[in-house]
Parts: structure tokens; C-alpha cells; sequence
């Protein structure tokens, strides 16, 4: 038996790249932070990369004002932008999805723990749908929670060991091949990689690869 069907906010979205390029934490230096941002578009084709705008911890009048600024550059370069859904600190459900329709960025990524909780479910309901929404996910029970909620697609962490989460063993690409079966939803493999892994990832089932250092040309 096949994977069930697709929930429709996953179902014909515009084509979604191999690459998908997850910001490091900014520092203290808004303007290097954005400079390297601009040579990490500018070294691929236009449209060639989705992006996620995470970051924690900064105040909500500078997450907004450098979340806007991310976004003019993903303009210009035709890349499609997200939110990590934590970058809003206090800040409920609702506010987050307001604040992403008032900036115009193109959808959401949901950390995992926030994949069940109702106030995240009913926030991300019919009237987003025209947005990207993006589950952050482990193991199978999770990419089904994804799958509940809506969600047009889920990365799938860690694939191999990364320094992003240190003693923590990857999942592997058999493993990987494994979980992409046993769902509908659009897959990518996120953890140690970096564009030479893409085809790797396509030939276990995924769409591609997301990374922070394997696609982030800066000292991030």
C-alpha cells in the first residue's frame, strides 16, 4: 500500500529547488551578515535556492527590520523566502503569521515541536493557504504530524553527522530512502551536506539538499 494521500497544501506547488539555503545565526554585524547572504544567492543561478530566514534571540523590532532585509535579497535574487517560526520571541502563533503576511515572505517553517500544538495548527489553516509551509522533522512520526498539518514539505535531520548538532549519530540514506517512502510530502535531507549531496538525496527520494554551512559562503 502506497502513502496516503497528499493533504492539498502539499499538492502542485511552483517546482521547489534541489537547494535549500537555512541562515546561520546573524551576529553582531547585520551588514556582513547580509553581505555574505548576497554572495551565497549570487553564486547560484536565480531561482536556484529556497531560503530560510533563523534566527533566535534578537529583539522583535530586529528580527523584523533584518527579516525584511533578507527578504529584498531573495527578491532580487528570485528566491523564495521563509521564517523560522521561533525567530519571533514572545511572540504567539498568530502574531508570527501576521508579522509573514504584513512583510510578504513566502511561507514558514515550523520546528518540529511545534508540529501538534493547536494554536500552531489553527494559525496555519485555510487562509495561508497560498503559503510554504515547512515542518522541520526527525523520525516517522513526525513527518505524519507534517503531513496533518498541511505542510508543503518537510527537511529531514540529520542525514550524516553535522556541527550544527554534535554527538548526534545521522539517520543515514538508507534511512533516509526509508522515510522519504513512507511519505507524500516533498523531502529534503538536511545535515553534513552541501550541493555535491543533491543527487545523492534525489536517488534516496528526496527533492534535494538543505544546509546552513554546506551552502553559506561567510564565516557563519
Amino acid at each position: 500500500m502506497g502513502p496516503p494521500a497528499a493533504p492539498t497544501r502539499a499538492q502542485d506547488r511552483c517546482a521547489l529547488p534541489e537547494l535549500y539555503l537555512i541562515t546561520p545565526q546573524p551576529g553582531a554585524d547585520d551588514a556582513r551578515f547580509l553581505q555574505d547572504l548576497h554572495a551565497s544567492l549570487a553564486a547560484h543561478a536565480p531561482g536556484a535556492l529556497l531560503v530560510q530566514f533563523r534566527a533566535h534571540g534578537l529583539e522583535p523590532e530586529h528580527w523584523l527590520a533584518l527579516a525584511g532585509e533578507v527578504l529584498r535579497l531573495c527578491r532580487e535574487h528570485d528566491a523564495r523566502l521563509l521564517l523560522g517560526a521561533a525567530g519571533l520571541t514572545r511572540a504567539t502563533p498568530a502574531q508570527v503569521m501576521r508579522s509573514l503576511r504584513e512583510l510578504g515572505a513566502h511561507g514558514l517553517q515550523l520546528p518540529s515541536r511545534m508540529l501538534r500544538e493547536p494554536a500552531w495548527c489553527e494559525a496555519c489553516g485555510a487562509d495561508c493557504a497560498q503559503l510554504l509551509l515547512a515542518a522541520s522533522c526527525h523520525d516517522a512520526a513526525q513527518l505524519q504530524a507534517a503531513q496533518a498539518l498541511g505542510a508543503t514539505f518537510a527537511t529531514v535531520s540529520p542525514v550524516l553527522p553535522t556541527a550544527s548538532h554534535p554527538g548526534a549519530a545521522g539517520l543515514g540514506w538508507e534511512k533516509l530512502r526509508e522515510l522519504c517512502q513512507q511519505t507524500c510530502l516533498p523531502v529534503y535531507a538536511l545535515g553534513g551536506l552541501d550541493a555535491r549531496d543533491a543527487s545523492r538525496a534525489r536517488a534516496a527520494g528526496a527533492v534535494g539538499i538543505a544546509a546552513i554551512r554546506g551552502l553559506w559562503l561567510g564565516n557563519g
